[in-house]
């Protein structure tokens, strides 16, 4: 049994050492190296730019604004539509933005006198027309400019402190210097006048809800306003609009206001100016 015994713990001593020794562990390799996680790129810093602009360049502005935005990451664009009157009594009493877009010269002249405008002077970035407006239908079948002269037409106009309503009465002023039209064209248009607005846009509106048998309007109004029917102004009697902006003194984004000028004036600007009904400066 001792024997036995012997030859057993023998064997089992023989077999563990022809066992394989362990592995090593290899080492790290350049394929096997963690490496540290990549830092996100950093979002541009939020940045605002405030446009103060007539309210004829209602849809142009906001289509640039977006075209803008899509340029600038990081960047809105807000606006301030109105009256070129309304909007430069606003800077006069305070109110702060980049950028002034006029619908004429006479504002944007006041604003440079009150020291209101940075040191480049404005520039012109697009002109635009007048025509008469109509409501779908034409309830009151006005089918000539001598219609809105008869005494049963409801009219309104822009008021005479806005552009619009400025170059209106220049225009009947000029028809009635016509014997087509006769010396008393002006006043018997404006008779049936029934309301005066403060900014073109609120002219069109009340076309638009039948309120009213016309009204007289920016060619890019009727554009953005295809339901509408027009009679065309003849050019001899027409108004030429010319449209200047310019970045403000007291503007708090004055690199991105030079930026969004450039913008208005470049070859894209211009283009949607142009889908709108104004006639660009830089074709």
């Amino acid at each position: 049994m001792k024997r036995f015994l012997v030859i057993a713990v023998l064997l089992a001593a023989l077999l563990a050492g022809c066992a394989a020794p362990a592995a090593p562990t290899p080492a790290p390799t350049a394929a096997t190296t963690v490496l540290p996680t990549p830092i996100p790129p950093t979002a541009p810093a939020p940045r605002t730019l405030t446009v103060f602009a007539a309210a004829s360049l209602t849809d142009a502005f906001k289509e640039i604004g977006k075209n803008f935005e899509a340029a600038y990451p990081g960047v809105t664009v807000t606006f301030n539509f109105a009256g070129s009157q309304t909007l430069r009594t606003q800077l006069e009493q305070g109110a702060v933005a980049d950028i002034f877009a006029s619908a004429n010269h006479s504002e944007m002249d006041t604003a440079v006198k009150n020291n209101l405008v940075a040191g480049d002077a404005p520039q012109d970035f697009v002109t635009n027309t007048l025509t008469v407006i109509l409501p779908p239908g034409n309830p009151a079948n006005i089918q000539s400019l001598q219609d809105l002269s008869k005494n049963v037409t409801k009219l309104v106009l822009a008021d005479k402190t806005v552009p619009a309503g400025k170059y209106a009465l220049q225009a009947l002023d000029g028809m009635s210097k016509d014997p087509a039209y006769g010396s008393d064209f002006s006043a018997k248009v404006l008779a049936n006048v029934v309301s005066y607005e403060t900014d073109v846009k609120q002219v069109v509106a009340k076309v638009q809800l039948g309120e009213v048998d016309g009204g007289i309007v920016y060619l890019s109004d009727s554009i953005a306003a295809p339901e509408l029917k027009t009679i065309e102004i003849p050019a001899n009697f027409n108004v030429v609009a010319k449209y200047p902006l310019a970045a403000l003194i007291q503007a708090p984004s004055p690199g991105l206001a030079g930026d969004f000028i450039a913008y208005v004036l470049s070859n894209d600007g211009q283009a949607v100016l142009k889908k709108w009904g104004f006639t660009p400066v830089n074709p």
